[in-house]
């Protein structure tokens, strides 16, 4: 029989794996949590140690024991009695070492994780924290002489094809054939295999073994509404057994009409996740995703994009059973490595080897804004036709994607190699005006009908504790985050070919080299704190949009002290109309959608209801005598009417000018680059590599330097900005 032991605890950790001194730790852990969040880009990577004795477990004759560790980041080399078992590359999937012919009563276990820089393991530059540690559980495994296969790529050597027919969509009826595939080590001559309430005893050869099973009226994996699991057991006559869970799905991505599930359009709007948070990092507890998708739930999406690496089973187990459709995806990130190819063949194997059962799974995602850092050429173009056909032997059943940097041309060849496309745009808040993400929309799909396209990441950072009555980009409020995801919101709906939209982020994140928006080492992009105790303002826009739960939310609840005289009030809601009452009375009544907005006249502390039926949000407002300081961010003073000053100087260089024009002067444009270089460097070091990309110096060509230097925000001082107008204004325009 299998049996399976947890090494939750009695682990020692050394940091300095020469040191004789440690700490005890239990499991999950990383020894990141906390200076993997604090800023400076200064957090720990280097080679650390575990170790914890473990008794020698009961073998059945023959029977083999299996270590099992379901994330050691970033690499890892398993010692066991003195002797170096194994190496794993990839810090975010299930591997196993046969510890058998090491086995004395008393084992010496000791795991070396590195999550140090090194030129072939990803990720190696990104816009998140590399923890490292075992930041997932470690078991032990006993299985007998004949059993199912535990050395091929970390799967459970079961692998369950469901191909389904919709006979009528309508009513959700539908046939399936499904597949299920075994691999055995041993020697086994039949195997037993059990699928909605049949049973079928099958020959092996060769240690392989298949079954069919034709299915009358299965019951749909219907997505949110619906997400009915099945389950597949397979046992040997010695007693192995092993189980995977799947749902009889169809789905198919229409260039014109997008993503179609069980033969009906069903468009796929959510958001993506990192696995951390405040505190833990990514060692991560099973409430902590149950939390997460609870979250998710709320929202009312219906996708998640699982960010940028492979995440927990639990989680995509979570994603199966609440029918949330999952993109998933290796770290082969922002920058390609020339000796990293074998490393993303690996961790793609790993990957579908390990999720091809997941029903919430519907692609493959080669990389995320790989030319970020990298120039298109024939080997990155090679890589990815390698994994690309990689997706396709390993699974004939789902597409491959990439998420393409939004300076990436859409002619580029990089394009043509993945089924599908999505974009990561970021108009409106890194460069641009939000308008221009619906005209890139326009202009890619009339001018390639043809392809799938879709929006893989799009964001604003927020800091819930700054606020403007008069929001604009770069100001990190919580208000101009809502006229971001407003805009954006809208923008999606209008264009229902998107295949899939995903909003960057779910939850903010550690990014360890950001120091910015009054925040150290996070990444605020998030819909809700990293903490997740704070859902922000746009969090409701798209739960306005997407939930069927009525409710409404009143935005600004912590934006009290208010210096207008009239303030906006705005609603959130998925009801058809809203009440306003101030201060109990009656104000006013709207009839609308999702967004409702009213002018409330305020002189002193008041009490502000929204009602609609039976629901109802509450805030406060105070009216002040002048803007509350600790809610400006970095205030930038009169920048913007340097202009109207009588000694400012037309025909001589400004910040006023876009940077096309600057960069035409030799002492302008070496003025500007050292700004830039100032200011990427704050960004951590996906900012400081990006920051040459020709497609990206191309756009911001039509920028203006003020406008550049409004979204740097506490990257250049008011002082500096100043300093740097008056040097412009020194250089005469020839």
């Amino acid at each position: 029989m299998r049996n399976t032991i947890l090494l939750e605890k009695g682990w020692t950790f050394y940091k300095n794996p020469q040191s004789e001194t440690g700490e005890a730790v239990t499991l999950p852990h990383t020894w990141n949590a906390v200076d993997g969040q604090d800023g400076g880009n200064d957090y720990y990577r280097g080679t650390c140690k575990y170790v914890r004795h473990f008794a020698k477990p009961e073998l059945e004759k023959g029977g083999r024991a299996y270590l099992e560790f379901d994330g050691a980041a970033m690499t890892a080399d398993v010692v066991v009695n003195g002797t170096k078992l194994f190496h794993h590359e990839g810090g975010f999937s299930t591997f196993r070492v046969d510890v058998t012919e090491q086995l004395t009563e008393d084992n010496l276990l000791e795991v070396y994780v590195d999550n140090s820089d090194n030129t072939k393991v990803y990720p190696q530059k990104a816009d998140f924290t590399f923890y490292g540690g075992l930041y997932r559980m470690v078991k032990l495994v006993t299985v007998p002489k004949v059993h199912f296969a535990m050395d091929y790529a970390g799967g459970n050597g079961m692998k369950v094809t469901p191909e389904v027919t919709i006979l009528d969509a309508a009513k959700k009826q539908a046939d399936a054939d499904v597949t299920v595939e075994l691999w055995m080590t041993g020697e086994a001559l039949d195997v037993t295999v059990a699928v909605a309430g049949e049973t079928q005893t099958v020959s092996v050869e060769s240690g392989y073994a298949r079954a069919v099973f034709a299915l009358k009226n299965v019951h749909l994996w219907d997505g949110v509404d619906d997400p009915y699991l099945y389950t597949a057991k397979a046992e040997l006559p010695g007693g192995d057994v092993v189980e995977r869970t799947f749902g009889c799905r169809s789905f198919k991505v229409d260039p014109k009409e997008g993503f179609f599930l069980n033969g009906r359009s069903y468009p796929l709007r959510g958001v993506s996740r990192h696995q951390d948070r405040a505190g833990a990092g990514n060692a991560l507890t099973y409430e902590m995703h149950r939390e997460d998708m609870a979250i998710v739930r709320e929202l009312g999406a219906n996708t998640i994009r699982l960010a940028h690496y492979q995440h927990a089973q639990e989680f995509y187990n979570l994603c199966d059973e609440n029918g949330i459709i999952v993109w998933a995806e290796i770290p082969y990130i922002t920058m390609h490595m020339t000796d990293g190819t074998e490393n993303t063949l690996s961790q793609m194997k790993e990957l579908i080897v390990q999720n091809y059962h997941h029903p919430s799974i519907v692609c493959w995602g080669l990389s995320n804004e790989i030319t970020a850092a990298s120039a298109v050429n024939e080997e990155l173009l090679e890589n990815h036709r390698r994994l690309n056909d990689l997706c396709h032997e390993l699974d004939k059943t789902r597409p491959t994607v990439m998420a393409d940097v939004f300076m990436l041309e859409t002619d580029s060849p990089m394009l043509e190699i993945p089924d599908m496309n999505s974009y990561n745009l970021y108009f409106g808040w890194y460069i641009g005006e939000l308008e221009q993400n619906d005209s890139f929309f326009d202009e890619y799909h009339s001018t390639y009908p043809d392809r799938v396209i879709g929006l893989s990441e799009y964001g604003a950072d927020a800091n819930p504790a700054y606020h403007s009555a008069n929001p604009e980009r770069g100001d990190y409020t919580e208000e101009y985050q809502c006229v971001y995801h407003e805009h954006m919101a809208k923008m999606i709906e209008e264009r229902p070919y998107l295949w899939a939209t995903h909003v960057w982020n779910l939850f903010d994140f550690a990014a360890d080299g950001r120091d910015e928006g009054g925040k150290h080492g996070e990444n605020q992009k998030g819909l809700v704190t990293m903490d997740r105790r704070i859902k922000k303002d746009a969090f409701y826009v798209y739960k306005a949009y997407w939930s069927k739960a009525p409710f409404v939310h009143l935005c600004g609840s912590r934006y009290t002290d208010r210096a207008e005289d009239v303030t906006e009030i705005k609603v959130y809601s998925n009801q058809k109309k809203v009440t306003l009452f101030v201060d109990g009375a009656e104000q006013e009544t709207k009839e609308g959608a999702r967004i409702f907005r009213f002018r409330v006249p305020i002189t002193g502390t008041h009490t502000i209801r929204a009602v609609s039926g039976d629901c109802t949000d509450e805030i406060t407002v105070r009216k002040v005598d002048t803007p509350n300081p600790a809610y400006i961010f970095n205030k930038q003073g009169d920048v913007v009417n340097w202009f109207d000053k009588e000694d400012f100087k037309a025909d001589h260089y400004s910040i006023s000018d876009t940077l096309g024009e600057l960069a035409k002067n030799e002492m302008a444009n070496a003025i500007v680059q050292r700004l830039m270089a100032q200011a990427s460097a704050s960004r951590g070091d996906v900012a400081e590599s990006v920051k040459d990309n020709p497609a990206l110096q191309r756009m911001m060509q039509r920028m203006t330097l003020a406008s550049l230097l409004k979204q740097a925000g506490d990257a250049v001082s008011e002082e500096q900005m100043k300093s740097l107008n008056d040097a412009l204004q020194k250089i005469p325009k020839n």
